[in-house]
């Protein structure tokens, strides 16, 4: 709480008790009444709910009216308050819209988490560990306060939406996320999206394999199912606990500073057409490359250094963030 509205309560409070005070005591001496009576009479007077007696004097009946208009100047002032209150709250509210919006617009190279569920919200955390941008979209009073709770940028609306998309800086994104707790959902998020950008990146979120099948022919170019993840991840725990308590150790961003990275070798790279020997790459960034992807999606696994690097080529490598950035400089 501020202190100009700590200062308007303690005014406020101030001033009844300070009204209820003087009402109690001028009461008492000007018609003898008891004190508990007094104050009775000054709280029905000054509250405006009606009176106990009328008074038999002239001072009482100027005390009664003075009490009146004191209690109404009170509730006058309380009134004007709070609805000041109200006002600075909404044009807050109001000022951190427009500021959120700005921050939207001015995004890049950001993802789109069309549904703020449990898996978006996953999805959310690896983002910001790993100091990615990303905006997320949902009609959900809840999942929009768990945003805003969050501190995450949030805009009001549905992923199948052009317009809602086009709000979120579809045209500047690099992917999206269709992570809404309904198939039909997104795979309206889906075509959405892929009708408006060819070369955007779709990750969706299926529950069956007959949705990961339409979402694929939907533009999806990845689609993930979370129950049959979590059986698949259950099975890799009791069979192989250490294998896989590895992998999350250098999959997860919000881990130790030992992660897995992809690097994407383009035409204008300088290493093109020289082999992993010649480039030197452990001693001269400390990563190591653990696997290719070529053009045509297959995997070299422990390449060869003597394998030439191409352009199109992939690369998986694994090491610490800084040793990771040596690598992305290397074949920026």
């Amino acid at each position: 709480m501020s202190r100009s509205t700590l200062h308007r309560v303690a005014v406020a409070v101030g001033a009844t008790l300070a009204l209820l005070l003087i009402g109690t005591l001028g009461f008492h001496r000007l018609l003898h009444e008891g004190y508990v009576d007094a104050m009775y009479r000054t709280v029905i007077t000054a509250t405006l709910t009606g009176l106990d007696t009328a008074p038999h004097s002239t001072g009482a009946e100027l005390l009664t009216i003075a009490v009146a208009l004191g209690g109404v100047a009170i509730f006058g002032y309380v009134a004007a308050e709070a609805i000041q209150a109200i006002a600075h709250e909404i044009e807050a509210g109001t000022r951190q819209d427009k500021r959120r919006r700005r921050i939207i617009e001015g995004l890049h190279d950001h993802f789109i988490i069309c549904g703020y569920g449990r898996v978006g919200r996953r999805a959310a955390e690896e983002f910001t560990a790993s100091g990615q941008p990303f905006v997320v979209l949902d009609t959900g009073e809840e999942a929009l306060a768990a945003a805003k709770e969050r501190g995450v940028l949030y805009r009001r609306g549905k992923g199948s939406d052009d317009g809602d998309l086009q709000r979120a800086g579809i045209e500047r994104a690099r992917g999206l996320l269709a992570s809404a707790d309904s198939d039909a959902e997104n795979l309206y998020i889906t075509l959405s999206a892929r009708s408006q950008r060819d070369d955007l990146i779709i990750v969706a979120r299926a529950s069956t394999r007959e949705a990961e099948r339409k979402l694929l022919l939907a533009g999806a170019d990845r689609v993930v199912q979370p129950y049959a993840a979590a059986g698949t991840e259950m099975a890799k725990l009791a069979l192989k606990p250490q294998v896989a308590a590895f992998l999350e150790l250098i999959s997860s961003h919000a881990g130790p500073d030992l992660r897995l990275e992809e690097i994407e070798v383009t035409p204008s790279c300088s290493q093109v057409g020289r082999t992993i020997r010649q480039i030197r790459i452990r001693s001269t960034t400390g990563a190591v490359v653990i696997a290719l992807r070529t053009p045509d999606g297959t995997f070299d696994v422990t390449p060869s250094p003597d394998r030439a690097i191409e352009a199109g080529d992939v690369l998986i490598a694994i090491g610490t963030a800084d040793e990771l950035q040596k690598l992305e400089d290397l074949f920026a």
